[in-house]
């Protein structure tokens, strides 16, 4: 059997159920089936975004000029606390959790999510918490940036300050919820022959993913209800006229929002993860290095918030701490920009469009990080404290991080969501268009902030112009980037050529289903054939000969009371490799601690 026979052959599609005709109302509805709850994050972030976009748009043409004459100081204030809210808690966050509630059943070969219901009251917070984030234009939006310092809060657009905290609520609320439910599915409902060292990296991330959220989220709910009793009741936890303390108020912000970044970005690891190898052709390189790299994230994420204040009056030993523990993030993160290196490495590329926007996050997220670990050190961060080059690492970190990891992922599994393909020639000139408009728009922002111009001003010394024409134009291309992208998964969905069952010959158990799939996604238990990662692999010459040593597996862990694997009934019953149920040999007839079949074709 030659290679490609074997990467052919390894896993083949359960045509289990046919998928079952939904109706557009469905999208509408409280409905509990993870597919489309998954799409209903995934549209509904979107829209936010476009609207975080507009604010952006508005923001960079003011600073074309150095004088304010596009908008009020007060609306350009409140245009960029918005902004930076909307695309944080409305796009970047939820559109992780919209890809992870599509895609964990699916890769581990469940029906469903733990807690369906639950499933979906997190997602319909979502567009309450953004609605009400919106309406607070009415009344004066708040002005205080995203991190909502006291006692600039305090002071400034007090009732639109209030809908912000109620709304932050309300989507904190929905990510805790969504965490419990994503860790729960994950460690009891995985398939009985895939173990933890067997599941899909995106599986892993995601793990990392919701215990941070679950341990960093209620300490930023309890600093923002402490936060709105100062503002409604007049108490004086962080108002310094009444002897509080807003250096407090900056630590416990901190110890959620520098985790944040890592809510934000580690489940776009695990889509990278994911897409390099399908489209290198190739084995990941350090799976193991990999997954156990997003539990050292999310741990050392934990203890790293306090290099936000360094120049707060933080005291000297502090600072070293603090120094110290985020340069040492860098090594996990390390560990997965090599792996992904070396997983494309002499791998047969597919320069398709999921493929050029994995390659453009690694460019990008790359120069964020070493941004990172320049503003990590003391000297430097005070330096360029809230300068533009806070905003330029700032976005090459979530922008070219998070946002292409987004349209990574959905380049990648459209074709499952929808049975459709889009079109790649459009998706090539969205890639260009983003990759371009975001490096004019950012990569100038390095240089304006260490000549020294402060982020956050809507006016400026006329000195900086150039570069900021240069920003406000890269932006505007950014904002055309997204027609291509917007026409094309529209046209695709409904007239796209059909897309296959697994268009890109994928081994993870997501593509061994229809697409789209089923309301139950397999029609019975699906057994593992080959690991999530394995092209190239030749130890195992067919499906039949990796099932025959996962049965003996089974058998030898079993009478050591340590049983692995799937019953052989249950793998009579399975129609992982095919349409019927009789590709198993009944369990008389088959010998498991027979050699393989030395007839077989190999290489």
């Amino acid at each position: 059997m030659t290679q490609a026979q074997f990467q052919e052959t390894a896993n083949l599609e359960a045509r289990g159920t046919a998928p079952a005709d939904r109706h557009w109302r469905d999208y509408f509805t409280f409905n509990t089936d993870h597919k489309v709850i998954g799409i209903q994050y995934l549209v509904t972030t979107f829209v936010f975004y476009l609207i975080g976009g507009v604010m952006a748009t508005i923001v960079r043409t003011e600073l074309a000029t150095p004088d304010s004459d596009f908008v009020a100081p007060e609306l350009y204030n409140s245009l960029f606390t918005v902004h930076a809210t909307v695309m944080i808690f409305l796009w970047i966050v939820p559109a992780g959790a919209g890809f992870a509630n599509f895609l964990i059943p699916l890769m581990i070969g469940a029906k469903d999510m733990a807690f369906p219901k639950l499933n979906a009251v997190a997602f319909w917070l979502i567009p309450v918490g953004g609605v009400l984030l919106l309406s607070s234009f009415l009344v004066g939006a708040p002005q205080a940036g995203w991190t909502s310092y006291p006692p600039l809060s305090l002071v400034t657009a007090q009732a639109g300050e209030e809908i912000w905290i109620l709304s932050v609520l309300i989507l904190g609320t929905s990510s805790i919820l969504g965490a419990v439910n994503f860790a729960v599915t994950i460690f009891t409902m995985r398939v009985p022959s895939m173990s933890l060292n067997e599941m899909p990296l995106f599986c892993w991330a995601m793990i990392a993913t919701s215990a941070l959220t679950l341990i960093a989220t209620p300490v930023l709910a309890a600093a923002l209800i402490l936060l709105s009793f100062d503002l409604l009741a007049g108490t004086a936890f962080f108002n310094p006229t009444g002897n509080g303390d807003p250096i407090v108020y900056q630590h416990l912000f901190w110890f959620y929002s520098h985790p944040a970044v890592y809510i934000m970005i580690m489940p776009f690891f695990g889509v990278i993860s994911e897409v390099l190898p399908v489209h290198s052709r190739k084995p990941i390189f350090g799976y193991l290095a990999i997954a156990y790299s997003s539990l050292a994230i999310s741990f050392l994420g934990l203890i790293v918030w306090a290099h936000h204040m360094f120049t707060s009056g933080t005291p000297g030993w502090l600072r070293m701490f603090f120094m110290i523990t985020t340069m040492i993030i860098a090594v996990p993160t390390g560990i997965k920009i090599f792996s992904w290196l070396a997983t494309i490495w002499g791998g047969k590329l597919r320069l398709v469009s999921a493929m050029l926007f994995g390659m453009g996050f690694i460019s990008t997220f790359l120069l964020g990080g070493i941004t990172g670990i320049m503003v990590a050190s003391v000297p430097f961060d005070i330096h360029v404290h809230d300068t533009y080059f806070i905003v330029a690492h700032l976005h090459y970190v979530l922008f070219g991080g998070s946002v292409f990891g987004i349209y990574a992922a959905f380049y990648h599994w459209f074709p499952k969501m929808t049975g459709r393909m889009l079109n790649e020639f459009w998706g090539r000139v969205h890639f260009a268009l983003t990759y371009i408009g975001f490096t004019v728009t950012f990569l100038p922002m390095h240089a304006l902030g260490l000549q020294g111009m402060p982020r956050r001003v809507a006016m400026y010394d006329p000195k900086f112009t150039t570069i900021n024409v240069i920003c406000t134009i890269g932006a505007y291309m950014l904002a055309v980037s997204t027609i291509p992208f917007i026409v094309n998964v529209i046209w695709s969905w409904r007239y796209g050529p059909k897309a296959g069952d697994n268009p890109w010959e994928a081994l993870s158990l997501e593509w061994m289903t229809t697409s789209p799939p089923p309301i139950e996604n397999f029609e019975g238990i699906p057994v593992l054939a080959t690991g999530p990662y394995d092209y190239g692999m030749e130890k195992i010459q067919n499906t039949g000969e990796r099932l025959r040593l996962k049965l003996r597996e089974n058998a030898i862990a079993s009478a050591s009371a340590q049983k692995r694997g799937i019953p052989v009934a249950e793998a009579q019953a399975s129609t992982f490799f095919g349409g019927t149920a009789t590709l198993v040999e009944p369990e008389s007839e088959i010998n498991i601690d027979s050699p393989a079949d030395e007839s077989q074709d190999g290489n």
